[in-house]
């Protein structure tokens, strides 16, 4: 078991202001391009997560402004430590939540 410890994590507060100011934006995913509903709980499938573009894993800074943006939860998740031209996934094409847009209009939201 690794001891390294989560570099989000390390700065909760600087980590959570920066989160709060790309909420306050109203920014659709920029994985899939869908709106995001921020009033949705953290863990629902479309609730927003603040999203690395280099990945913590990749280098990426996880408080620097420039290298963050809002994603879908599902997006993320999918995406994983993915960049933006890796050619593994086209992001938009095969985002899992363009089928979930229709699920979430059917069950409403889960709060």
């Amino acid at each position: 078991m690794s001891s390294k410890t989560n570099p989000r994590r390390s700065n909760g507060s600087r980590r959570t202001k920066l989160r709060n100011r790309v909420r306050a934006m109203g920014l659709s995913c920029h994985i899939c391009g869908q709106p995001i509903d921020y009033d949705l709980p953290a863990g629902h499938p479309m609730s927003y997560e603040l999203d690395e573009l280099v990945p913590v894993s990749r280098g990426g800074d996880p408080y620097d402004p420039d290298n963050v943006a809002p994603a879908h939860r599902i997006c993320n998740q999918r995406r994983g430590n993915r960049m933006p031209g890796d050619g593994e996934m086209d992001d938009r094409a095969t985002s899992p939540c363009i089928g979930l847009v229709d699920w979430v209009a059917l069950c409403g939201k889960a709060k």
